[in-house]
């Protein structure tokens, strides 16, 4: 340690380093490039991970599944044995937290967890709480305050009244069911009653017609029947009429044929 060492310690611009000003220096010559090759030319620089031309670390190490590292929300945490330094009744959030050195700023977003013990009441704002560090703030009579990402309070109206909405819609729709409920069997039980009632006159009609039809065609076969006999009766009895007269003629012709040759015989 020298003198230059201390008065440097604390300042807030580090001094430039000077090279190319002689070998005394240190950074003479080659001005710490070394003699040759890539580095020693200008505008020579290499991409974080080259290894000389080899396959690199990074290309070399397999790759399997997936994770959403990249896209995680990242909190400024702190536990609730930390916030015993403030005051009992006094408002917590991430700016009194910083003030006092009890964590360093990661993000804006303040994360409380519950490890250790905590028996000052208090008022602690936060983005996010687990489940023990809100036991324990409420257990010492504490109040818990959830902010949003922009640091803000979350309106707390809005979540009872979309309760609300969601219950007042959840009653409506079995008040608005039940009646088409019972209305659907009242439109339903005529139809049943109809149905039958439809097709009962027309079981009787059917059996009424199909009887005054068979009872008409009986009807109209008997007389047919009835008349062709009497066709035929008169038609035979007229027969029998012609041919007795030819008979008797042949037997009133007989006679005179019989003179006749007798005649001639005695002649």
């Amino acid at each position: 340690m020298d003198l230059k060492t201390v008065t440097m310690k604390g300042t807030k611009h580090r001094a430039r380093k000077r090279i190319g000003r002689g070998i005394g220096s240190g950074s003479g010559k080659t001005s710490g490039r070394g003699h040759k090759g890539l580095g020693s030319r200008s505008g020579s620089s290499r991409k974080p991970g080259f290894e000389g031309g080899q396959m690199p670390l990074y290309r070399r190490v397999p790759k399997r599944g997936f994770t959403n590292a990249r896209f995680r929300t990242e909190y400024t945490i702190i536990n609730v044995r930390e916030l015993e330094a403030f005051d009992n009744g006094s408002t917590v959030d991430l700016d009194g937290i910083l003030a006092r050195g009890l964590t360093s700023l990661e993000t804006k977003l303040l994360k409380v967890l519950g490890m250790g013990e905590l028996t000052k009441k208090l008022t602690v704002r936060a983005q996010k709480f687990s489940k023990s560090a809100v036991e324990k703030i409420t257990a010492a009579g504490g109040e818990v305050v959830i902010l949003d990402a922009k640091g803000s309070d979350a309106p707390k109206e809005e979540a009872p009244k979309k309760a609300k909405k969601a219950k007042a819609k959840v009653e409506e729709a079995p008040a608005e069911e039940a009646p088409a409920e019972e209305e659907a069997p009242a439109e339903e039980a005529p139809v049943e009653e109809e149905a039958p009632a439809e097709e009962a006159p027309a079981e009787e009609e059917a059996p009424a017609e199909e009887a005054s039809a068979e009872e008409e065609a009986p009807a109209e076969e008997a007389p047919a029947e009835e008349e062709a006999p009497a066709e035929e009766a008169p038609a035979e009895e007229e027969a029998p009429a012609e041919e007795a007269p030819a008979e008797e003629e042949t037997t009133e012709e007989d006679p005179e044929a019989e003179q006749k040759e007798d005649g001639d015989s005695n002649a």
